[in-house]
Order: structure tokens, then C-alpha cells, then sequence
């Protein structure tokens, strides 16, 4: 298996204060870039701009906002509400004071409301760019919100202990894995009983390597091989055919289903074989079905090509557009295994899989783009509210995974329309993705709402 990160959201770091203070510098010193736009000019950052960051080997989101004043109006009080949105979809809330000035009456307001949010707030206390500055700091207890951390994100002062204390204050987050030597990447070939898998397997290692027979269920364990396919070496697993479902199968049949269950379990791409000669059949389904569930990277081989005719292929199209209609993402091939036709583009398809299957999108493009996306098509009108989409992250790779922060549930048809665009925005053919929503939770009196899993 291929090293992965962890499938869990990453955590969020929401950066507040009132306008100039610093924030944007102390993003762009904390994700390691100079990415945040950064200006003497108050109110150059006007909206929630996340971005990806890590330290010591873990992974957060943090989020830039504009300056939020207690009294804004207009264009002001737009800014001020999205920086009030990014500390209820937030974990941990730095709220950045200018040392140079010291804690003013708009700072003080800022306390009140961020009490109200009943969120974890790390008290930054920026432009401390010397020794004297750093004294200064210490007048920011007055705050009531505990050490106030001195640094000066403009010359890297002091951002070590206050990282340090970022990830304190967080969540669990997921570790970042270092991949270090891959193996071969790991095929399962499953399919239903008779449509060719070992003779595919075969073909590709260029031996007999599993048994072929024309009688249904000659193979029952999983039989590993390593075979060398278009200069790289894969480790390819051919499994019995399932027949059945697990829990309606007796026998040598049931521990047969099982073994290969968990051959697609243990795999990071699975090539379903079908037999392009018959009709789609509720079996082929069910496999299809378990190897999605399963989510693992998916290519679609047709087997026995030789045999389809002109008619064959029309009604074929057919059943393609009806049956597998669900899996429109998933990688289609037409082989032969018997007289290796179009074999040779197996390698191809398994690559784009996989690749799609550990791609990740960076948090600002993926939000830049929802943006967009939810401002021309937003969520239908429900109890005489829409829901909106507040911002999103990837929480995982193999297979990719998507969090929505929201303001209340979606639609589950609405859900499959992000899904539908995100594919042609970003890609990820020959895999599954999985997207999963956080709506916010409403508090009590005086609060404004925060995000759940």
C-alpha cells in the first residue's frame, strides 16, 4: 500500500483582529509563503481566504480575514461578518493585536465578541520586532485572554513557540506522511465467475500463472503475482469470481467472497473485468458496488472485445448509458485477453486512476472555485432559507475527501451537483470522491452559531 495522510478534516486556524494589524503577514509567515496579499492599507483582505499550512509534521488550515471593527458599516460591515463566519467554522481563533498601540476600545469589543464565539483564542501580540517591543506585549494581559505571544511576523520573531502553541490548542490533526520507498502499486482484478480475469492475468505476465478454465469458479483464493507491465513492476492479485452477495453465500463460496473482499481492501486500484459479449448483469453490478464502497481507484476493462459485433457495441452503448450511468468517473478500456488486443493500455488507465486517487487540491484554488460555483448556482430555497456554503477543505487523500462547512444541511441532489463540477474542474478520473458536510450548529442566546461534524 501506498502511504496516505490520515482521512480526517484538517483542523482550522482562524486569523482575526482589526484592520492593519498584521494578519495577512502573520498568515503568510505561518504557511511559509508569501501568498496573502499584504499592503499598509487597511482593508486590502476583504474575504475568508484559506490556505494550507503545517508545522512538525502536522496539517492545518488557516484562514485569513479582513479587520473587524465593532461599529463597520457597508463595504466594513460585509468584512467584519465574514471574519465573524471564519471564527464559527474555525477551531482555534488567533486574535492579532498591534504591540506598537496596545490594546484600544475596538480591540476590547473584538474580546467580547470572540468570548460570545466559545471558541479557543490565542492572543497574538505582532509587530514585537525588538526586546522593548516584547515588554511592551506583557500590558495585552489586560485582555483577559491569557499569555499574549509575542512575535513579529515580518521578521519570523517568536513564530516557533506560537506554532507550537497553534498545534496545542488544536484538535487532532493529521499527520503529513512522508512517502519514502513505494512498492508496487497493488491490482486487484475481480470480476463475476468466467470473464477472464486469469486469463488476463496471463496475458500481462506473459505465462501461465493462474489456472484457465472454461468452468466457472476455477479460482477461489487470490493469486498474487508481480508482473512487469509498460516498464513498471505492479503487484497484481486475481480473485474468485463473485457470485453472490457475502451474506447469501455457503461454503467454499462464502470464505471465497471474503478472501476477495479483502483483496480489494488491501489494493489501491481495482480492475473490474466484464464481459463485453453479455449483457451488464446485476452481478457485474455488485462488484462495481463493492469496489466503489471499498473506495479504491477503478478501471473498467471490457474483456472478450473480439467477440462484439456492430449490433453488440449499440446495445452495449446502451447499457453503458443506463447502467453504469452512477460511475461516469470510472476509467473504460476495450481488451482482448485472449488475443491481447488494446492489453497494453491497462498501464495507462491504472496510472490516471491512482493519480486521481492521490491528487489533492490546494485549499485556496478549491475555494476560489466554490466560490464561484455556489455565487452563480446556489443551494435551492428550503423552509424559505437557502443553505450556503461558508468554505471547504480536503480531508484526505486515496480517495479523495471533501468537507463542506455550511450553514445548515444540503440537498442531497445539490451535493451531487458540487460533486459533478468539482470532477470537471479538478479531474479525478478513475476515482471516487467523497464528500461529507458540516453544518453549523446554533448556541445559545448571544451566540452566533459554530460548525459540527
Amino acid at each position: 500500500m501506498t502511504d496516505v495522510e490520515v482521512s480526517v478534516a484538517a483542523p482550522v486556524v482562524a486569523v482575526v483582529g482589526r484592520p492593519n494589524v498584521g494578519k495577512s503577514t502573520l498568515v503568510n509567515r505561518i504557511i511559509g509563503r508569501r501568498q496573502a496579499v499584504v499592503e499598509d492599507t487597511p482593508g486590502v483582505t476583504r474575504d475568508r481566504v484559506p490556505y494550507d499550512a503545517n508545522w512538525n509534521g502536522r496539517r492545518f488550515t488557516v484562514v485569513d480575514t479582513g479587520g473587524w471593527e465593532p461599529d463597520a458599516r457597508d463595504r466594513a460591515l460585509a468584512i467584519a461578518n465574514q471574519a465573524e463566519i471564519a471564527i464559527q467554522t474555525a477551531d482555534v481563533v488567533l486574535f492579532v493585536v498591534d504591540t506598537t498601540i496596545g490594546a484600544i476600545d475596538d480591540d476590547e469589543a473584538a474580546v467580547r465578541m470572540l468570548r460570545r464565539s466559545n471558541k479557543p483564542v490565542i492572543l497574538v501580540a505582532n509587530k514585537a520586532d525588538n526586546q522593548n517591543l516584547e515588554l511592551e506585549a506583557t500590558s495585552l494581559w489586560s485582555l483577559g485572554l491569557g499569555e499574549p505571544y509575542a512575535v513579529s511576523a515580518l521578521h519570523g520573531r517568536g513564530s516557533g513557540d506560537l506554532l507550537d502553541a497553534i498545534l496545542e490548542a488544536l484538535p487532532t490533526a493529521p499527520p503529513i506522511i512522508e512517502s519514502g520507498p513505494r512498492g508496487p502499486r497493488r491490482v486487484a482484478l475481480v470480476g463475476r465467475p468466467n470473464v477472464g480475469k486469469s486469463s488476463l492475468l496471463n496475458k500481462l505476465s506473459r505465462e501461465e500463472r493462474a489456472v484457465v478454465d472454461s468452468a466457472a469458479g476455477t479460482t477461489v483464493d487470490p493469486v498474487d503475482s508481480l508482473v512487469s507491465l509498460d516498464g513498471e513492476l505492479w503487484q497484481f492479485v486475481d480473485t474468485a469470481g463473485l457470485r453472490k452477495r457475502v451474506s447469501t453465500a455457503a461454503g467454499t463460496e462464502y470464505y471465497a467472497s471474503l478472501r476477495t473482499a479483502g483483496a480489494v481492501e488491501s489494493a489501491e486500484v481495482a480492475v473490474v473485468l466484464l464481459d463485453a459479449s453479455e449483457t451488464i448483469s446485476e452481478q457485474d453490478q455488485r462488484v462495481l458496488t463493492s469496489v466503489v464502497e471499498a473506495g479504491r481507484a477503478l478501471v473498467i476493462a471490457f474483456n472478450k472485445w473480439d467477440l462484439v459485433d456492430d449490433d453488440r457495441r449499440f446495445y452495449l452503448e446502451k447499457e453503458i448509458d443506463r447502467d453504469l450511468k452512477r460511475i461516469p468517473w470510472a476509467i473504460r478500456v476495450n481488451i482482448s485477453a485472449k488475443t491481447g488486443r488494446a492489453v497494453d493500455k491497462l498501464a495507462p488507465a491504472l496510472r490516471r486512476a491512482l493519480a486521481s486517487w492521490e491528487q489533492r487540491v490546494p485549499t485556496g484554488a478549491l475555494n476560489t472555485w466554490l466560490t464561484a460555483l455556489t455565487q452563480a448556482t446556489p443551494h435551492p430555497v428550503r423552509g424559505g432559507r437557502a443553505p450556503r456554503v461558508l468554505f471547504a477543505t480536503q480531508a484526505g487523500v486515496a480517495p479523495p475527501k471533501f468537507v463542506l462547512f455550511t450553514t445548515g444541511p444540503l440537498d442531497t441532489g445539490y451535493i451531487r451537483f458540487v460533486e459533478r463540477k468539482l470532477r470537471e474542474e479538478f479531474g479525478f478520473e478513475g476515482s471516487p470522491v467523497e464528500i461529507s458536510v458540516r453544518p453549523r450548529k446554533k448556541l445559545g442566546p448571544g451566540g452566533r452559531g459554530k460548525a459540527h461534524g
